[in-house]
């Protein structure tokens, strides 16, 4: 599954923040936890929400399994890019005390942010810049655990992954 912007957007924004433009390194929202994303498959609307124990093991395997070394520009294999290096990554543990409190973002427990160096100057200036690219975005392989519900909502079961992050 992509989670990639997709046309309707669920009462919430995932966004980069700038920390240095000089030195092109952005913050951003990877994962928060219970938030409902909007998914359109072949016509099949639904959401998905990810529990705080899936984030913080996705997170973890992340870098466990070196995804962080597979970039690529909305999840399509023949755009993969280099001159991006993933330098932090962290799990909200006190809202009200976390370090992306002072670039004026605030998420609640259990989220995972990330920061990143882009090197490449292209890749700053036509995506970064002009806001083509506006968050990071997950693409990994996991089982989904379907909960019936009038919403028809589905939530990314922690004991269900499969594999873990594939690329942001």
């Amino acid at each position: 599954i992509a989670l990639s912007d997709q046309e309707k957007e669920v009462n919430h924004q995932i966004k980069f923040s700038t920390i240095d433009k000089k030195e092109q390194i952005l913050i951003g929202l990877v994962l928060q936890p219970d938030t409902p994303i909007y998914r359109n498959q072949d016509g099949e609307e639904f959401t998905v929400t990810f529990k705080e124990d899936t984030i913080k093991k996705l997170a973890y395997n992340f870098f466990k399994q070196d995804f962080h070394k597979n970039s690529t520009l909305e999840h399509d294999e023949d755009q993969k890019i280099s001159g991006v290096t993933f330098v932090e990554s962290w799990i909200v543990r006190d809202p009200k005390k976390d370090i992306s409190n002072s670039y004026g973002l605030e998420y609640p427990k259990g989220s995972w942010l990330a920061t990143m160096k882009v090197d490449d100057s292209e890749i700053w200036n036509d995506y970064v810049e002009t806001g083509e690219v506006k968050g990071f975005s997950i693409d990994g392989l996991v089982q989904l655990k379907e909960i019936k519900d009038e919403k028809n909502n589905i939530e990314m079961s922690e004991n269900k992954i499969l594999s873990g992050i594939k690329e942001i």
